[in-house]
């Protein structure tokens, strides 16, 4: 992060919005806007903001399999493809 760059008070965003857009899809980084000397919001680009929104889902879903694991909820590898093939083949059949 370039805090001259990267911290901008809600007026200069007010007054400049296309410049900042330009500089956080060219840097990817995000923006901090400021109110007051205070942290208020944050300007992101899309790409990055999806890359970062997927990154928490696959953090999320590796918790859960741990807790899993240690829970002792866990199946064979050929148990769970035989269990996904089964249910595919019953929604062909009721189709």
């Amino acid at each position: 992060m370039n805090l001259a760059e990267d911290i901008q008070p809600v007026t200069y965003l007010k007054s400049h919005a296309a410049n900042l857009l330009q500089q956080v899809n060219d840097t990817h980084r995000p923006l901090i806007i400021t109110q007051n000397g205070v942290a208020r919001g944050v300007l992101q680009d899309p790409e990055s903001f999806e890359n970062t929104k997927n990154a928490l889902v696959m953090l999320k879903l590796m918790v859960q399999g741990e807790a899993d694991i240690r829970a002792g909820r866990v199946a064979d590898q050929n148990e769970v493809f035989s269990r996904i093939q089964a249910r595919i083949n019953i929604h062909r059949e009721q189709k």
